[in-house]
């Protein structure tokens, strides 16, 4: 289940036009291999960092593909530049403004991304589907939330539930750590899962990608 640690050094880029996935606004943040970390933020022409976040200028903000064809205008990301643990997360929504909430899911990295009205406000580290019940890719919206739910069919609990798909496929709190997976569900911190309930409400669209 991918690896214990990561770094997300925000690689800040002059980008036109689409751009495929948050993969290509930000380094990896999570890496099997022990080699040190790249340099924390390395930021292009016209982009402006604080200790927060890196801003995109109006003319330069770069469109993001995600799947079903779907593009989203980025304004800003998270400026994270230190390793991420499994149980670990970010939450950072200081000055961003009231807007859109949508949510992205790298199964690959291991990685969940926040955003709203263009802007990153939340990245986690996420546990996902077992090769037996993988998680399904695609663009979903929340169908369905349950601050206190247990699943009937596995017995367990899903605190937290934001429900993606008709036959339970969710997003909801979760003990992340090596190793462990889910029934195809995305699994995430339990105190980044309660932000991320507050935040979303029916409707807001979820993007998944393998």
């Amino acid at each position: 289940m991918g690896a214990t640690t990561a770094w997300r050094a925000v690689v800040v880029l002059a980008m036109t036009g689409a751009v495929a996935g948050l993969a290509a606004l930000a380094t990896d943040r999570f890496s099997t291999q022990s080699a040190p970390p790249p340099p924390a933020v390395e930021v292009a022409e016209g982009a402006t960092e604080n200790a927060l976040r890196v801003l995109y200028p109006e003319d330069r903000r770069p469109r993001m593909s995600l799947p079903e064809g779907r593009q989203e205008t980025i304004r800003s990301v998270l400026n994270i530049d230190y390793p991420m643990q499994f149980g670990s997360y970010v939450w950072e929504d200081r000055d961003v403004p009231a807007g859109r909430v949508w949510v992205r899911v790298d199964v690959s990295k291991q990685l969940i991304s926040v955003f709203r009205d263009g802007h990153e406000i939340g990245s986690a580290v996420i546990l996902y589907g077992a090769e037996s019940k993988p998680t399904p890719s695609g663009a979903f919206t929340v169908l369905q939330k349950a601050r206190d739910y247990h699943s009937r069919t596995y017995d367990a609990p899903m605190p937290f539930m934001l429900r993606l798909t008709d036959d339970g496929v969710a997003i909801h709190a979760s003990n992340v750590r090596k190793g462990w997976a889910t029934h195809g569900c995305i699994g995430v911190p339990e105190a980044f899962a309660q932000r991320l309930f507050a935040e979303m409400k029916l409707g807001d669209t979820v993007f998944i990608e393998a």
